[in-house]
């Protein structure tokens, strides 16, 4: 199939080095290491200065037993080769494209605030660099609850004065005030680019509810729609005040078939499709569109996979609803059991929405924090391809800072295949808007693997070895 042509070899200077400070390595009863950062020292990945041109690669690795984003610049490898029996080959095929990139990020809830605000402002301020600066993940996107949910200490909404319609006594809560708003207008002010601020009520107040209770089932009552909608525009009035910023968009609903539920244990709000579809179209959507917020984008579903497409169906197939719809949010809770066809199918049930991951949280029962554990970064790369006063830097951070430092807002999914049937190599593509390609790929297995990149023209553009339980970014120009 593959004739050998030519072998080019390009001679010239390489490089490797760790972009970041050292990390300070401990090793806790988990399978790898965490980074410890305080007030006085972090492991910022820094900002490369080397230059990628048409003649090398950049390779960004991290490995279960070594490396955090190391960094190597090493020779292309352009031609056509023989190939080994034991070479996996990933093709790349740029011309196949589908969703553009619209951010990486995490959630300022009401916990993981706190837990910031719990360090020094030495130690707070490393650490919103490491995830939002240059110098560390380039986060772009961030989802925040309206009012209280799972991550919260307490169950609490803006307005729990039972029968107050008109909103008088609408505020929003200490929970804002001191934790989220500070936090997130340093954020803000962290970035680079334009930080997408993405909210999601889980529950409106319980007095406003069939059920008068936060968690458990019950619906909006109907004679609430007006009111809740309200509720929700000047949440966006009030954050958008004092962010000194817009707003990107919002879910009406977190997770709307909990609520269905009798026995579910955190805030929510039961919403059929059906409900969903006419209070968008009739209540909602029109009340954003008055109040000037038609420009947040709307997302509907905000669940996992297994309602997809039935959920979103009677709404997109609704006009009325339909033309306040800008995307579908997804969950990722049993994306082991549904598999990443249902996605297409959105795609096809609804064309012209974008579809979106909001909600990722590793949830363990017996072990609920892990530190230094390398599966819970696996569960997380491999999702995306498919009180001291310091903080841990975790295997997970790396996991996704593989995709938010070098693929860009804006980049396209392109596709790549493995010439081969093996469940051990994870493999995902895009371009970015310069037109640099990015490859990630995980090996999720102990054993090393020889692979090469191969281009839509079948040229072989880089071979390389990945070491077993590791993690690499490889980034060339098309």
């Amino acid at each position: 199939m593959y004739r050998v042509v030519r072998i080019v070899f390009l001679l010239f200077l390489f490089y490797k080095g760790n972009l970041s400070t050292e990390c300070t390595k401990r090793k806790y009863e988990f399978s790898s290491f965490v980074c410890v950062c305080d007030e006085n020292h972090c492991n910022f990945d820094g900002i490369s200065n080397a230059n990628l041109d048409s003649n090398n690669v950049r390779i960004i690795k991290s490995s279960k037993d070594e490396f955090r984003n190391f960094e190597e610049i090493l020779p292309r490898q352009d031609g056509t080769f023989n190939i080994s029996d034991d070479e996996i080959s990933i093709y790349i095929n740029s011309n196949n494209r589908r969703q553009e990139v619209i951010g990486f990020g995490g959630a300022f809830t009401d916990a993981a605030t706190m837990n910031i605000k719990s360090l020094s402002k030495k130690a707070q301020d490393n650490l919103l660099k490491m995830y939002f600066t240059k110098e560390g993940s380039q986060y772009n996107l961030v989802r925040v609850p309206i009012a209280g949910c799972d991550f919260s200490t307490h169950p609490y909404s803006y307005d729990d004065v039972e029968g107050d319609v008109d909103l008088v006594h609408f505020n929003l809560t200490i929970e804002d005030y001191e934790y989220k708003l500070p936090l997130i207008k340093q954020a803000i002010g962290l970035c680079s680019k334009d930080l997408y601020i993405l909210t999601s009520p889980w529950s409106p107040p319980a007095w406003m509810k069939t059920s008068k209770t936060f968690n458990g089932s019950g619906e909006l009552l109907p004679e609430m729609w007006q009111p809740y909608s309200n509720y929700l525009v000047k949440f966006f009035q009030m954050y958008e005040e004092i962010l000194g910023t817009n707003l990107w968009g919002f879910t009406p609903q977190n997770e709307p078939l909990s609520g269905l539920e009798p026995d579910w244990p955190f805030n929510c709000c039961g919403w059929t499709a059906e409900k969903m579809r006419d209070w968008i179209a009739n209540v909602l959507g029109p009340t954003l569109s008055a109040a000037g917020y038609r420009r947040l984008k709307l997302l509907i579903d905000d669940y996992n996979r297994e309602t997809l497409p039935s959920y979103i169906i009677p709404i997109v197939d609704d006009p009325k609803a339909e033309q306040y719809v800008d995307g579908i949010a997804v969950h990722w809770y049993n994306d082991l059991k549904v598999g990443p066809e249902v996605l297409d199918q959105t795609h096809e049930a609804a064309p012209g929405k974008f579809i979106l991951y909001t909600e990722a949280c590793v949830e363990s029962a017996s072990n609920p924090i892990a530190l230094g554990s390398w599966e819970r970064g696996e569960r997380y790369i491999t999702n995306i391809i498919e009180t001291a006063n310091e903080f841990y830097v975790q295997p997970l951070y790396y996991a996704l800072s593989h995709f938010s430092r070098n693929i860009e807002r804006g980049a396209t999914w392109i596709s790549s295949s493995l010439d081969t049937d093996i469940d051990d190599l994870k493999v995902t593509a895009l371009e970015n808007p310069n037109g640099q390609i990015v490859v990630v790929v995980a090996n999720v297995a102990e054993d090393p693997y020889q692979i090469r990149i191969v281009n839509e023209s079948k040229d072989t553009i880089f071979r390389h070895t990945i070491e077993g339980k590791t993690w690499l970014t490889i980034t060339y120009q098309k």
